[in-house]
């Protein structure tokens, strides 16, 4: 349904309008006037006959013409009446400013929930309640009760706190920043974030959404629409309130590691979405991007007029993955051509501390020529002789006739001396940042959204698999209420999806495990098998390097031994013997069910890389062949994997394979919500992969 008459009304009726200054009644309606929109007005207060020189209504339903948009600013109570006499006149949005909802406790909740149930019913849109309201400079029209009219301008902001909003609003009118587009979600009981990104995609005059979220309505909605919304425009995103939601007892790894933190981290890299740390990143990536051209490549040249400051930005580029450019040989002699002979004619380019207007646009001009440049970061300090003001004067006029468009960065550095000249630059629509290390992450943002952009992913991958086998087994374990699955039923798991496992087999004592250690051939593994065991290295449940028939004996008899001191009471099956896989690398790969995305997937090396030193990446299923790449690559570690010091290589294509493998598992199996494969060996390159170890926990119906 579109969002139109919510973000672009005709007609707009205030319910509630006040003639009292200071009244939240008073304030919308005065705000709707004053920012001329040019649609009719209709305040609507039975006790009073004008405002604001406006034909006052008892009720909605006295106004002769057509409605689009109802803003409510009444006591809650009195909202779902209201919204009755709203479809009786066919409006096709509503946006409540009413408090008295899910906010205040579980008989507001009650009311909001009646409050949905309508609006759906007669199919009008809400946005609140307990909201902020709208603006649009584009229409224009400000239907809030925000004391700030922004000025007009190509970013959108989308914000889950009103009182943020408002402190967001006045900073960009101070910073001289335009907004195209504000939205104060509140409750979110109808319109969310979800539907406002999905409608600002087409929106020609937004160019960046950003947005402040403390949670999302339907996490795997969200991934979607973003990852679409995202090839088209940046999205940038504050996420505040990153302990972990509906957090629960568990007991993987996986689930112990996870939080609403890393599946919050996990979507937005998996749809785009820039992520920034504070309000001020957000803006100043939002700035960047709505003035800037994006960077081609990923080769910046840095001009600098003092070299700490440019040893400083190019350590930043080499920490962020970004080349500094080579430049030309006719580049380099140009340059030679003005610059002192004291100056540093190669990438980054110090232009020495005297250096003027003059000096410092010719350097632009001449680096702007030069075909292997991408971007260009202009540093300046204040110095004795050094000119901000003309210098940002010069950069702008050079840019002006610059024909192939490169991103211009600034980095003018100081406090008063500079102001003039950063002012200026802001206005000209080039970016300034504090300090080099801040010039160089919006640089690495811009880029790795290039990246984005222009990466053609494919769809997950579709393997083979017998998933009748899996759906009998779970559908038995369900009904008997065991909703841990024990080893060997794991096992069979893994194979139905053609994920290679060690030979194994039970043995109920010692003499068959004698004969299937002789079968399998030594070296083997020992394992207790038990559903009351969930983790069998706390109680001494695995022995692994077993070398011969009586190390095997002496250790399967204390092996039991063990495990009865620790677990008297546990449920012993037997023991498993199986095969020891040699000549590998441990990794894992973890299940953790979160309650906005659904099931998450986390990889890292295994054993005690992943208890000791939490090196894991994740991502939510289902993932692309990229996305597990991606998994691999994240990891600090990678390095051990790819080999070091004439190690060979391990085999990273089976990785990805058993990675897309679980990912269209869980897809096909979402009552599984947590899993362990601790550890998947990884043998060397061409070899494949095995898991080792595998628990799986289903959820209860």
């Amino acid at each position: 349904m579109s969002l139109d008459s919510l973000f672009c009304p005709s007609s707009v009726a205030v319910i509630g309008a006040s003639r009292e200054s200071g009244k939240v009644g008073n304030t919308i309606l005065n705000n709707i006037i004053n920012s001329k929109f040019e649609g009719r007005i209709f305040p609507i207060n039975p006790k009073t006959d004008i405002i604001h020189g406006l034909k006052c209504y008892n009720s909605i339903l006295e106004v002769a013409q057509d409605i689009d948009l109802a803003v409510i600013v009444i006591p809650g109570k009195h909202v779902l009446s209201v919204l009755d006499e709203c479809y009786q006149k066919k409006v096709g949005a509503a946006i409540i400013i009413s408090a008295g909802f899910k906010e205040v406790g579980k008989e507001g909740a009650k009311l909001e929930m009646k409050l949905v149930k309508k609006a759906k019913e007669y199919g009008i849109r809400i946005l609140g309640p307990n909201c902020l309201g709208m603006i649009n400079t584009s229409q224009p029209i400000d239907a809030s009760f925000s004391p700030t009219l922004p000025m007009p301008g190509n970013i959108s902001f989308i914000s889950q706190s009103g009182a943020l909003g408002t402190s967001v609003l006045d900073w960009a009118k101070y910073a001289n920043m335009g907004i195209s587009k504000f939205v104060s979600l509140g409750n979110k009981a109808d319109i969310s974030e979800n539907d406002c990104i999905a409608y600002l995609k087409d929106d020609d005059s937004c160019n960046v959404i950003t947005a402040y979220l403390e949670g999302v309505k339907d996490g795997r909605e969200f991934i979607n629409i973003c990852s679409e919304v995202s090839k088209h425009k940046p999205i940038i995103v504050v996420k505040a309130g990153n302990t972990s939601a509906g957090a629960k007892a568990v007991s993987s790894h996986t689930g112990t590691l996870a939080g609403s933190g890393a599946a919050y981290n996990a979507s937005f890299k998996q749809s785009g979405i820039i992520r920034a740390h504070t309000i001020k990143n957000l803006f100043d990536y939002a700035n960047t991007f709505a003035n800037q051209p994006l960077p081609k490549g990923k080769k910046v040249a840095i001009i600098t007029n003092a070299g700490g400051p440019g040893i400083m930005a190019t350590d930043a580029c080499e920490l962020s993955g970004i080349s500094l450019a080579a430049l030309d040989t006719e580049t380099i002699d140009r340059l030679k051509e003005f610059l002192p002979a004291a100056a540093n004619f190669y990438n980054p380019i110090d232009v020495l501390g005297d250096a003027g207007a003059d000096r410092y646009q010719k350097t632009v001009e001449t680096v702007l020529g030069d075909q292997n440049v991408d971007a260009v970061i202009v540093i300046l300090t204040p110095q004795a002789v050094t000119q901000p003001y003309k210098t940002a004067q010069a950069i702008v006029e050079e840019l002006k006739d610059c024909t192939e468009k490169v991103p211009m960065i600034g980095c003018f550095m100081g406090g008063a001396s500079v102001q003039k000249g950063i002012q200026y630059l802001r206005d000209k629509g080039i970016p300034n940042y504090d300090i080099p290390e801040s010039a160089v992450e919006a640089l690495k943002v811009m880029i790795e959204y290039n990246l984005w952009k222009n990466r053609q992913s494919q769809p997950p991958k579709k393997f083979k698999a017998d998933k009748k086998k899996v759906r009998k087994l779970f559908d038995r374990r369900i009904k008997e209420e065991r909703y841990n699955l024990g080893e060997i039923e794991a096992r069979k798991v893994l194979k139905a999806y053609d994920i290679a496992i060690p030979q194994a087999k039970l043995a109920k004592d010692v003499d068959e495990a004698v004969n299937i250690a002789q079968n399998i051939g030594y070296p083997v593994v020992l394992k207790i098998v038990s559903p009351t065991i969930l983790h069998k290295t706390d109680v001494g449940g695995i022995k692994v390097g077993i070398e011969s028939k009586e190390e095997l004996v002496e250790e399967f008899e204390q092996m039991l031994w063990d495990v009865k001191r620790y677990m008297p009471d546990a449920n012993i099956k037997g023991i498993l013997i199986q095969e020891m896989v040699e000549l590998k690398k441990e990794t894992i790969i973890g299940i953790n069910n979160d309650p906005q995305f659904g099931p998450m997937i986390m990889f890292g090396l295994g054993g005690i890389y992943v208890e000791v030193l939490k090196d894991v990446s994740f991502r939510i299923a289902p993932i692309t062949r990229e996305d597990a790449q991606e998994m691999i690559n994240e990891i600090k570690a990678v390095q051990l994997l790819k080999g070091s010091r004439g190690e060979q290589p391990s085999d990273i294509e089976s990785i990805i394979d058993v990675l897309l493998k679980i990912s269209q598992m869980v897809i096909d199996f979402p009552e599984i919500i947590e899993m362990d494969i601790n550890p998947l060996f990884v043998k060397t390159e061409g070899k494949g992969a095995i898991a080792g170890d595998v628990r799986i926990r289903l959820g209860e119906n």
